[in-house]
């Protein structure tokens, strides 16, 4: 069953989903705008392809189900804890004709339902999840020590995969690039990844050497040291703005910038 879906709006917006009876969504705590009265909203703390419990029922099968089920919900909280993502779910299900349920990301952007196939997962960055159809399994996925060790934001990412529609949200416009295009590899902001499908190869490489043009580009190019890469064939989503520049912006239109002229390896972070 297909979810039907409308993204509105133009500097913040927002996805509408019509359900149809019994059809369910589920979304990250926070999300949820609003919803009508035949929609029920259940709180849980499992992820969708660990939501339907009871499916392993009496005999000696019984409690090793459920003992099961409670040890594979331990691993996605305590994974979701790890990576700073909630470590709850909404889940709203239509009761006795079709509902209507609302939801937004948190930032001023635009956002992108992606259809999954079951035969591509698509990775995203972390906090770019908003809702999915209960098909659709979110996981996370762990990028490697020295890619995530330099590259901050590309430590943690977030895994969609089955069948249906999942919708994303990012910060300011979005544009859609596929390395195979640009000779096969494209480098940019570690901060302006939205989402990528699975077959492109993520990487974070340092801007430079250690030599003056290196420093000069860390320092005064407002970068930092390190640029994020996508390589292979397939689809690759951006953001124009990045949660550091609209935090240095609101810090600066508050007269609490400390960033100066510099930018890049001085900036400095909000929180």
């Amino acid at each position: 069953m297909t979810l039907q879906q409308e993204i509105v709006g133009n500097a913040m917006q927002m996805a509408v989903v019509s359900l149809q009876p019994g059809q369910t969504v589920y979304c990250e705590a926070g999300k949820f705008l609003f919803k009508t009265t035949n929609v029920t909203m259940e709180t849980r703390l499992s992820g969708p392809s660990n939501s339907g419990g009871g499916q392993q029922q009496g005999g000696a099968g019984g409690m090793g189900g459920l003992l099961r089920q409670a040890m594979g919900t331990a691993m996605q909280v305590g994974q979701r804890a790890l990576a700073g993502e909630s470590l709850a779910f909404q889940y709203f299900t239509a009761q006795s004709g079709e509902g209507t349920v609302g939801f937004a990301g948190v930032l001023p952007g635009e956002m992108r339902a992606l259809e999954l196939d079951g035969t591509r997962a698509w990775f995203a960055e972390k906090d770019a999840f908003v809702a999915a159809e209960s098909t659709v399994d979110f996981g996370i996925a762990f990028q490697g020590g020295r890619t995530g060790m330099s590259g901050g934001e590309g430590f943690v990412l977030e895994k969609f995969t089955g069948r249906g529609t999942v919708i994303i949200a990012g910060a300011g416009n979005f544009i859609d690039l596929n390395p195979a295009d640009f000779g096969g590899r494209i480098e940019v902001d570690t901060g302006c990844v939205v989402a990528f499908e699975d077959g492109i190869r993520y990487g974070v490489q340092r801007v430079g050497g250690l030599n003056r043009q290196g420093l000069m580009n860390a320092v005064f190019g407002g970068e930092g040291l390190s640029l994020a890469t996508l390589e292979g064939n397939g689809r690759v989503i951006l953001q124009s703005l990045t949660i550091e520049s609209l935090a240095n912006a609101l810090k600066k239109a508050q007269g609490g910038d400390k960033q100066g002229p510099t930018g890049g390896l001085f900036s400095t972070h909000a929180g």
